[in-house]
């Protein structure tokens, strides 16, 4: 490609040239030839300080700036590097803006150069990388950054990262080329001339695509034919249970010798063999996915079972398919099959994506994901949509072109042989094991969906969050958010949707009257939803408890049979009136749809197409019908109501939930009584060192499963510590205020020994709130970077990589952060637990529960309450230690840990761990020493 790049990097005082930031570094890489020709890069005197917070980010600081030439005197240089060439930055917006804004001020003309932004080039090209900052898309394609955040090291990784992409852009097919270069011509970059070059090379070239399959103008990636392997194992469990030492050590090179490892192989291994249910805690680091899977698989392929193995997360999934499912099949020296299955949304059609392709498109974030697609299409062998990384307004796009309701179309051919959801259904028809997650297996299981092959023996992996995922799946919920998302789908005969598209088919037959009044339904069913949300946003405002863990959440429990007064009578009648309307709007849309379908053929495919999508749609609203009904006409005894609203929200951000209080009866029916061996396995499962909590709540209680609980490998006592301040005051005999304010202090205290690197883990977002006012106060100085759940950004994956970005850092976290989060080695070596997790009393399902069990005659607080907080307090303490090289320090700011009966149920569901129970000042004397001590032994 023989064009001129200029690739520019600029480091900077802060985010706005209007408000006076101002460049301190800037550095250039000149591209000729897909070569680097030349390099120019220089510190810049900005004549103002640089923050703190910027010399963290950059270590670039006053004394390196302040004998260096001011903006104006390299500015010649620039405007020279510059002529006749691309301006080339990630994300080029920022770098050009402070550069424009610089010239101008030193009289030179407006850059006309035509911008190209790595990081849009990067989301196209690479659509299943997990992020597209700089030193992430340097780790992926394995480009060494020596300096980040220092112009002249990001402008040399953004030369090769551009290089490298401009080689991908070269390996695509012509085909998908030009699918890019029509979408191009809307990007905010000038994308599509690069595009248009690679065209233009390879209309020169013989193209071979052996690798792709074309279907209507789109690549598509050539499955092979997967052939089934039906080979014997050479060994028994036992006689590989001999040998085991052996297996491993001639696989893993740093193999460590786990005994908590082979009691868990054993244990598995006995239950699949005697058809028994099992409960088995494992701690951090013993090793309990291999433990699982060698048994399983061994008795997958001896006795010619499918075994599924359920997970709550995908990363864990992942891992799974990515990592431990090929070690065990190395250890095991036999093919060993393993497939992912998921629910059909999970997969791509490609008849709806060639489809809305077509379709013309204003919005950027659905433009972009056209283009992401295109290219995911040349690599993807699954079709699943957890591969690619969409734009925020990307699933929007998705829930129109995902398997999800296939119509008579879509199992016809061509499209049947190109469905990756029943591709993936008859790869694990023919799989030893079968990995898939909680939800889709409650609802396989609980709805008689079919949804998984036939299986009898399961592993259920991250097994705490099991009975939460079947209470949910059991219950329902409803939120205007999701009518309104059908409704706009649906469209109107004066805006973009299906309902136009309809109408434009119809035209040409005459057909168009009942449209009309399709039309007058859907503009009352927009109005008359919006009213009862609203309305029933204002009954909470007035009536509603706000939950302290969920941010900004308001709630209110409701029991439809006891509701009174005249704002829940207007909320039941235009609730009426809704449902009344979607009988009629549905009685409609059936008889359009008969008089369609009997007259099908003479339609067009791409007409027929059209119609079932619409149809699809509208019928959608025959089960919002039925939620509506469940969840504000009818109640049931067991189960729990409730509103939530985001009171600072819109005015009709409303959910309504009802789930089961208890899930004990129908899992013990439906689920364990059908199964020959289902094994639950987490790291958190055993109370007061006993399973009956969690065999009470999962309906477990008649079949005495086999029970196993092995302790994490870690040396706890020599690679952590536990401080519980004496002199801190009790919560409730201070105002939240005092509490928060004197909190801040001693966070800041400790952060000034572990330099950051620290969560802190609240079960109030008021009080996260304010304690993060505090330090933001104290930190005036900006020596830590400071995150704080809901007041820098809601997006948890966002904080986690803000966390790990800088040295200093201070992530405060309430729910979501106490579990399922791992970040990795010395950038974590804090943890302060704010108060023992107890779920507030208040919120709906909680008290529900309460209720229900003194109904029982039994002890709430120590049958619930406490056994629930004892779990998640262990889910929190393990965040902190997740290797053997991890070091780290909790502080526990709750005195009941130590001042209440209850409290040594908490500090005994810890490992052997050096606990401290002394005076604040005397803590930090202690954390000094051993900080210093560690510190050494790295």
């Amino acid at each position: 490609m023989n064009k001129r790049f200029v690739v520019i990097d600029l480091e900077t005082t802060g985010h706005s040239p209007k408000q006076g930031d101002k460049i301190i570094q800037f550095a250039a890489v000149v591209i000729e030839n897909g070569l680097i020709v030349d390099r120019f890069s220089s510190f810049l005197n900005p004549e103002l300080p640089i923050p703190p917070f910027i010399e963290q980010l950059t270590h670039i600081n006053d004394d390196m700036v302040k004998d260096a030439p001011l903006f104006k005197e390299i500015a010649p240089k620039v405007l020279q590097l510059m002529k006749d060439s691309y301006f080339v930055a990630h994300n080029v917006a920022f770098d050009l803006s402070f550069l424009q804004d610089e010239l101008h001020n030193h009289g030179y003309d407006t850059l006309y150069n035509s911008p190209i932004d790595t990081v849009e080039l990067a989301r196209i090209l690479l659509p299943t990388i997990d992020g597209y900052k700089l030193n992430q898309l340097a780790d992926c394609l394995s480009i060494t950054h020596d300096n980040p955040h220092q112009a002249d090291s990001d402008a040399e990784v953004t030369a090769q990262i551009l290089l490298m992409l401009i080689e991908k852009m070269k390996q695509l097919p012509l085909t998908t080329l030009k699918q890019l270069y029509s979408l191009s011509l809307h990007l905010k970059s000038e994308i599509g001339e690069l595009i248009e070059d690679v065209i233009e090379e390879k209309q020169q070239l013989i193209e071979e695509n052996s690798d792709f399959v074309f279907l209507h103008g789109l690549a598509i990636r050539k499955m092979e034919n997967e052939k089934e392997e039906t080979k014997e194992i050479p060994f028994t469990y036992k006689e590989f249970s001999k040998q085991k030492h052996e297996h491993f050590n001639s696989i893993l090179t740093n193999f460590e010798d786990r005994k908590e490892q082979w009691q868990m192989m054993d244990l598995v291994d006995e239950a699949f063999s005697s058809h028994e249910h099992a409960l088995i805690e494992a701690g951090t680091g013993t090793g309990k996915t291999l433990a699982y899977l060698i048994p399983a698989a061994m008795y997958a392929v001896k006795e010619r079972k499918q075994v599924v193995v359920s997970t709550h997360t995908i990363s864990l999934q992942q891992q799974l398919i990515e990592k431990d499912l090929t070690l065990a099949s190395k250890l095991l020296s036999f093919p060993l099959s393993a497939v992912v299955l998921k629910g059909r949304e999970h997969y791509i059609s490609v008849r709806k994506f060639l489809h809305l392709l077509k379709e013309r498109e204003n919005n950027y974030d659905a433009i972009l994901t056209k283009a992401k697609i295109l290219v995911w299409l040349t690599e993807t062998t699954t079709g699943d949509i957890d591969e690619i990384n969409l734009p925020s307004g990307g699933k929007l796009f998705w829930d129109r072109i995902n398997e999800a309701n296939p119509s008579q179309v879509d199992v016809r051919n061509p499209w049947i042989h190109h469905s990756y959801y029943e591709r993936a259904r008859a790869r694990a028809k023919r799989a030893h094991i079968i990995v898939t997650n909680h939800r889709l297996l409650l609802m396989d299981v609980l709805s008689n969906q079919s949804l998984l092959p036939h299986y009898d023996h399961v592993i259920i992996d991250e097994a705490h969050h099991f009975e939460e995922i079947a209470s949910e799946e059991l219950g329902v919920h409803l939120d205007y958010f999701s009518i309104h998302t059908l409704l706009t789908r649906i469209g109107s005969l004066q805006t973009k949707g299906l309902l136009i598209d309809v109408h434009k088919v119809m035209s040409k037959y005459h057909h168009t009257k009942p449209l009309e009044r399709i039309n007058d339904m859907i503009g009352q069913l927009h109005a008359e939803c919006n009213d009862l949300f609203r309305l029933i946003h204002s009954y909470v405002l007035k009536k509603g408890n706000k939950p302290a863990v969920d941010i900004g959440r308001l709630s209110y429990r409701y029991h439809t049979k006891a509701e009174q007064g005249s704002h829940w009578s207007a909320i039941l009648e235009l609730a009426s009136r809704v449902r009344f309307l979607l009988r009629d709007f549905l009685h409609m849309i059936r008889s359009e749809q008969a008089g369609i379908e009997a007259n099908l053929g003479s339609f067009k495919k791409e007409e027929q197409a059209i119609f079932h999508e619409f149809f699809t749609v509208c019928h959608m609203f025959e089960d919002v019908d039925h939620r509506l009904y469940k969840l504000l006409f009818e109640s049931e005894e067991n189960e729990v109501m409730w509103f939530e609203i985001e009171p600072k929200g819109a005015a009709n951000a409303t959910f309504l939930y009802s789930q089961p209080v208890s899930v004990a009866d129908q899992l013990a029916d439906l689920f364990f009584a059908k199964k020959q061996t289902v094994i639950l396995t987490s790291a958190t499962l055993t109370v007061h060192h006993s399973f009956d909590y969690v065999i009470n709540e999962l309906g477990l209680y008649d079949f005495q499963p086999l029970q196993l609980s092995v302790q994490s490998p870690f040396s706890y006592e020599k690679q952590a510590k536990v401080f519980i301040p004496s002199d801190f005051p009790a919560i409730n005999s201070v105002s939240v205020e005092e509490y928060s304010a004197l909190l801040a202090e001693s966070i800041l205290d400790v952060a000034s020994i572990t330099n950051g690197k620290m969560l802190v883990l609240f079960t109030s977002y008021d009080m996260l709130k304010q304690t993060y006012s505090y330090m933001k106060e104290l930190n005036d100085l900006e020596e830590f970077v400071l995150l704080g759940q809901g007041v820098t950004t809601r997006n948890r994956n966002r904080l986690i990589k803000d966390f790990t970005q800088f040295d200093k850092a201070i992530l405060l976290g309430t729910n979501s952060f106490w579990e399922g989060i791992d970040i990795p080695g010395e950038k974590l070596s804090a943890l302060m637990i704010v108060r023992l997790p107890f779920s507030p009393p208040e919120q709906p399902f909680v008290a529900a529960k309460v209720e229900r069990l003194k109904n029982n005659g039994q002890n709430a607080f120590i049958d619930y309450s406490l056994p629930q907080a004892i779990i998640k307090f262990k889910q929190g303490f393990g965040r902190l230690i997740r290797s053997r090289k991890d070091r780290g320090v909790v502080y526990i700011f709750d005195n009941r840990v130590t001042s209440t009966t209850y409290g040594k149920y908490f500090l005994m569901s810890l490992p052997q761990v050096d606990i401290k129970e002394k005076a604040f000042h005397e803590t930090l004397d202690d954390l000094q020493t051993w900080w210093k001590d560690i510190s050494i032994d790295h």
